[in-house]
């Protein structure tokens, strides 16, 4: 069987773009989450919110001045930095004749393009057509993202764009994972992205999950595990990854920054206890001891769990959920922690971005702290002992074997294991 090794990543969050920024920022514990007048204006409940910071000269650093005319898809220039630079950083060329057919891009979001739609509506209801411009479709489609980044790299193998709500980052990590272990491709660059404003994050706001209670303190309003928690903030941007044959990786020379053993994805099918919006418990559960299974992890093998964790009503559920999974509680629980915590829910972009910061804490051997929740819910601490959350950065952890997981709207599950790797 194939073993499959994380050879690139690439990141665009709200609290540090690239890599190093992005590192620095987690190990601190800082949060990129902002006062949004925008939304104030607009009578939304929720004014804060995570956006990467962006110029227009670092998209000309990623895009060409000819892409960039009538470009308004905020998700798609995420993905694409995100994506670009996990290539780069796997040290692989661009394609200039041929496509790489041994290559391929898995890379989802879960809305996109909502600017653009809503400018394209505008014109068309003005019935100005000749105006939409030639990128308007490309913009606009679901594979917006995807498309954009075959054209800049060049793949030859199967290049797609798939969406599960929250969960689509971590599925799509495991889609290209699939698709090495079955001998179809060598290389796969995976990730996610998402849009942010008002058009993405009105309807949660409508919905009332948004957390209002912080709008003074944006800082302090993403508090995922805390008894305080008032609801999600919402974020945006991308995360990529490079997934390749540790045969390939290995012949030529590249940086390994950790071994992806599998995982699992399911449904609760919105059944016993599940809806469009509550995960089914049984179906959690089911999906990370299939992972496991899977991967052939023990639970006490398992040293951090990078959770799912909104700061919502369901922290403590999820919990419970990975306790009974693991069959680990109290001071034997794994390390868990929310990268929520510091850039909010990035939706689409969650389970990628997160990804990220599970790996490069793998690499570069720390847990990242969760912050905001010095005030645990009762009922988590009824489960597991506060010393599992980390509140600062935990350095020389010799952590081996992290447990990712997504849950998403529509009751949908994704958990994948990634493995610190040692040079054999």
């Amino acid at each position: 069987m194939r073993r499959v090794v994380i050879t690139g990543l690439g990141v665009v969050a709200p609290n540090g773009v690239g890599l190093e920024e992005f590192k620095k920022a987690i190990t601190a514990g800082e949060s990129g989450i902002c006062y949004e007048e925008a939304l104030k204006q607009l009578h939304f409940s929720c004014c804060i919110g995570g956006t990467p910071k962006v110029s227009e000269q670092m998209k000309l650093k990623y895009l060409s001045a000819l892409m960039l005319r009538n470009f308004s898809s905020s998700g798609i220039m995420y993905g694409c930095m995100a994506g670009i630079d996990a290539w780069k950083n796997a040290g692989l060329a661009f394609s200039e004749d041929e496509p790489q057919w041994d290559s391929g891009c898995i890379f989802g979001t879960g809305v996109s393009s909502v600017q653009k739609m809503a400018d394209a509506s505008t014109l068309i209801d003005q019935g100005k057509i000749r105006r939409l411009g030639s990128n308007t479709a490309a913009q606009t489609m679901a594979s917006g993202v995807s498309a954009y980044l075959n054209h800049i790299i060049g793949f030859g193998n199967q290049v797609t764009t798939n969406s599960s709500a929250c969960t689509t980052g971590t599925e799509s990590i495991l889609m290209g994972y699939e698709r090495i272990i079955a001998g179809h491709a060598t290389k796969m660059l995976v990730g996610s992205s998402s849009d942010h404003g008002k058009y993405i994050w009105g309807a949660f706001d409508a919905m009332k999950v948004m957390s209002y209670k912080h709008n003074d303190q944006p800082t302090q309003g993403s508090r995922p595990l805390s008894a305080s928690a008032a609801g999600f903030v919402p974020g945006s941007g991308a995360g990529a990854m490079v997934l390749e044959t540790l045969e390939s990786a290995s012949a030529r020379g590249a940086t390994i920054y950790a071994e992806l053993l599998g995982g699992h994805v399911n449904s609760g099918g919105q059944r016993g206890g599940g809806t469009m919006t509550a995960p089914n418990a049984m179906a959690i559960q089911k999906c990370i001891t299939l992972a496991m299974e899977r991967t052939g992890v023990l639970p006490s093998e398992i040293d951090v769990i990078n959770g799912h964790l909104t700061a919502t009503s369901k922290d403590p559920e999820e919990v419970e959920n990975w306790a009974v999974s693991l069959g680990r509680s109290g001071d034997d629980f794994p390390y868990i922690h929310s990268l929520k915590s510091m850039v909010g829910h990035c939706i689409g972009a969650a389970g990628s971005m997160e990804s990220v910061a599970a790996v490069l804490g793998l690499y570069h051997d720390f847990i990242f702290p969760s912050i905001n929740c010095d005030d645990l819910h009762p009922k988590i601490m009824e489960i597991i002992h506060p010393s599992r959350i980390p509140h600062q950065v935990i350095r020389n952890a010799n952590t081996k074997i992290v447990a990712k997981a997504s849950f998403g709207f529509g009751d949908v599950n994704c958990c994948i294991i990634f493995k610190k790797y040692e040079h054999e």
